[in-house]
C-alpha cells in the first residue's frame, strides 16, 4: 500500500459492509471478552515484545508472521518511520462473513488481500499492518510491520488516506454493516489493540478510531463502528486503567487528527464493481466479492 508515502486511499480497510446482529455482550465489560487468538505461529508472544508499563500492561498476542501465510516478496522494503503512531485504525475487509475459522482460511485471506493490493492496485505490498480473521487469527500484513511494532516504530502503510504516516491499521475479516463481528474476532481485536496501546504508550479512548473517522468511507461498517466505544472500554479494562476506562466510555470520536501530505503510491480511485461500500472505494483494502479464494456465502441483511 504505500511505498514510503502515505499510501493510496487505503481501502476502507475493509472488505464489505454486510450484515450484523446486535451487540453480543460476552466479555468482561461490554461486548466479547479479551480472550486470545487461535493458532500458533512460529513466534511466541514473548518474541513479539512485552508490555511496557501502561496500567498493568497487556501481553503480546500470537501474531503469525508473513512467512507463515506465504507472503509474496514486496516490490521494495516498507519504510519504517522513527516514531510511534498516534491512532489505531479499525477496518473491515468487506468480504463475505465466512464461517471458516481455520488457519488455512486465514492464511488464504492474507494472500488474497496481498494479491489484490499488489496486482490490482499496483502497490508495493499489502496495505495494512495487521490482519485478523473471523476465527480470531492475527497475522502480520505489510512487510516489516512486526519488526517496527517491537521497536516502538511505525511501518508506513496504505490503509488511511492522508493519515498513513501517523496511523497503524487493523484489517478485520468480514462485512459489518448490519451484523456484529464474531466473538473470536472481537476478542483478538481487543487483545491486539491493548498490545499496541502498550507498545506505543497510547490511550485507547483517544487512539482507537474507525476508518470513517479519517476519510469518506463506510468502513468499518455501521455495526462495527457503533461498537468502537465498547472496544475502547474493553481495551481499557484489559489494560487495567480505571481512568482510561472512564474516558473510553465517551461516545464521541477522538478529535484533532492531522493529515499527511498527498500520497504518491499509485492507486485506482474509481469504484470497483462488486464492492459493497456505498461510497467510492478508493482506499484499497476492500476486495471485490468475486475475488478468487473467498467463499460466496450469503449475507444477512
Amino acid at each position: 500500500m504505500a511505498n514510503n508515502a502515505s499510501g493510496p486511499r487505503p481501502s476502507t480497510g475493509h472488505h464489505g459492509d454486510g450484515a450484523h446482529g446486535g451487540a453480543r455482550g460476552v466479555h468482561g465489560g461490554t461486548r466479547g471478552g479479551s480472550g486470545g487468538t487461535q493458532g500458533a505461529s512460529g513466534e511466541t508472544p514473548k518474541n513479539l515484545g512485552g508490555a511496557r508499563s501502561h496500567g498493568t500492561g497487556s501481553p503480546a498476542p500470537v501474531v503469525h508472521p508473513r512467512p507463515d501465510w506465504k507472503a509474496r516478496p514486496p516490490r521494495r522494503p516498507a519504510t519504517i518511520l522513527n516514531k510511534a503512531p498516534d491512532r489505531i485504525v479499525v477496518h473491515h475487509t468487506s468480504t463475505p462473513n465466512s464461517p471458516d475459522t481455520s488457519l488455512e482460511h486465514a492464511y488464504r485471506l492474507s494472500r488474497d488481500i496481498q494479491r489484490f493490493h499488489m496486482d490490482a492496485r499496483g502497490w508495493d505490498d499489502t496495505g495494512q499492518q495487521l490482519t485478523i480473521s473471523r476465527g480470531g487469527i492475527v497475522m502480520e500484513g505489510r512487510n516489516r510491520s512486526l519488526r517496527a511494532i517491537r521497536s516502538g516504530k511505525l511501518v508506513l502503510g496504505a490503509q488511511a488516506l492522508n493519515h498513513n504516516s501517523h496511523t497503524i491499521g487493523i484489517e478485520n475479516e468480514g462485512t459489518y454493516g448490519s451484523e456484529d463481528p464474531p466473538d473470536a474476532l472481537w476478542s483478538a481485536l481487543v487483545e491486539v489493540c491493548a498490545w499496541l496501546c502498550v507498545r506505543y504508550d497510547l490511550h485507547p479512548a483517544a487512539a482507537i478510531v474507525g476508518h470513517r473517522d479519517l476519510t469518506d468511507t463506510d468502513c468499518p461498517g455501521d455495526r462495527l463502528y457503533a461498537l468502537l466505544p465498547d472496544l475502547r472500554s474493553d481495551v481499557a479494562l484489559r489494560l487495567s486503567s480505571p481512568d482510561a476506562l472512564a474516558v473510553a466510555e465517551d461516545e464521541g470520536p477522538p478529535p484533532g487528527l492531522l493529515g499527511d501530505p498527498p500520497f504518491t503510491e499509485p492507486a485506482s480511485r474509481s469504484s470497483r464493481p462488486g464492492t459493497a461500500s456505498r461510497r467510492p472505494d478508493a482506499e484499497g483494502l476492500s476486495l471485490p466479492r468475486s475475488l478468487k479464494g473467498f467463499p460466496r456465502t450469503k449475507r444477512a441483511h
